[in-house]
């Protein structure tokens, strides 16, 4: 049977005088994908972000007239579908009594788990590393960093550089300062701010010497670092070792809760064993079932370096 795990996939277990097994059981990453997402609970197959519109600027009532009534329109949908992930092992009779090491039957069990949060952590990571990829679009039809995301009401509004930039001072305070002329599908300003800056491990030094800095980074100037100085990500830095483009870099806003990036859980990671009656194998498997989105895509802007 493919997947069966006998006495031969180990033949070393059954002798004495092993030393130590290695290969596995290594120290894991924190779970870096809680950085990335909001958590939220589903109970259902799926669940949907709706966009709607406020309302417009009041205009001048002349004396004796009536008010002008505006009205709200509904805008893009964005539904996450949880998807179901799953693996698991057999292991003949045999092998478990025949095994002569504990330690390699009891580390199957954790490399199970370990290969679940890695695949969740991918998951989750894919949904930034394919940020700039308009083949994988939002609700709005555009890929999630996007120089002409349409409003529901008409005219369009970006969340990236439009000219792709390392990080840096500059490109971050021109993406900041961005993110602080932000509008609603009316027009209208919204205190929209950065919470976090989120990089990969090939900026980790850089971004330290950028925001960390008392004074301006890479000169001989006495100027303050005002990135610093004004505490524009509150929240700090967030590496994650799963973004595959060295050079993008992106920042998480304050959107109001339950708007922007989500991770819906649907279904918990279980862990379960049971023994097949013919062959008295014995089988672990683990099972899980969630979906990543984002909704309101002012929850994120980024830059993909040149």
């Amino acid at each position: 049977m493919a997947g069966v795990i006998t006495t031969g996939n180990t033949p070393k277990a059954l002798w004495p005088g092993i030393f130590s097994w290695y290969g596995r059981g290594y120290d894991e990453t924190n779970q870096e994908w809680k950085n990335l997402f909001e958590i939220q609970d589903s109970k259902q197959q799926y669940e949907e972000l709706v966009s709607v519109t406020g309302f417009g600027l009041a205009p001048v009532k002349p004396e004796g007239s009536g008010v002008n009534y505006d009205s709200e329109i509904q805008g893009f949908v964005t539904r996450a579908v949880h998807v179901s992930y799953g693996l698991g092992y057999i292991v003949t009779k045999e092998e478990i009594a025949d095994n002569l090491y504990k330690e390699v039957a009891e580390t199957r069990g954790q490399a199970l788990g370990f290969s679940g949060r890695q695949t969740k952590e991918n998951v989750a990571a894919n949904i930034y590393n394919r940020g700039f990829n308009s083949s994988y679009p939002m609700g709005d039809g555009q890929s999630m960093l996007n120089v002409a995301h349409p409003n529901a009401s008409g005219g369009t509004f970006s969340n990236m550089l439009a000219v792709g930039a390392d990080l840096s001072e500059a490109s971050l305070e021109d993406l900041t300062i961005q993110i602080m002329g932000a509008q609603d599908d009316r027009g209208l300003l919204i205190n929209l701010m950065p919470k976090s800056l989120i990089i990969p491990r090939q900026e980790v030094y850089n971004a330290q010497r950028i925001l960390k800095s008392t004074f301006q980074s890479g000169t001989a100037n006495n100027d303050i670092n005002a990135i610093n100085n004004m505490n524009i990500f509150p929240e700090g830095i967030k590496l994650n070792r799963y973004l595959t483009s060295p050079h993008a870099f992106f920042i998480r806003t304050n959107i109001p809760s339950r708007n922007g990036l989500i991770h819906f859980k649907r279904t918990a990671a279980e862990f379960t064993q049971d023994n097949d009656f013919d062959t008295e194998n014995m089988k672990y498997k683990y099972y899980e079932r969630y979906s990543f989105v984002c909704g309101d895509v002012r929850a994120i802007f980024g830059s993909n370096g040149p």
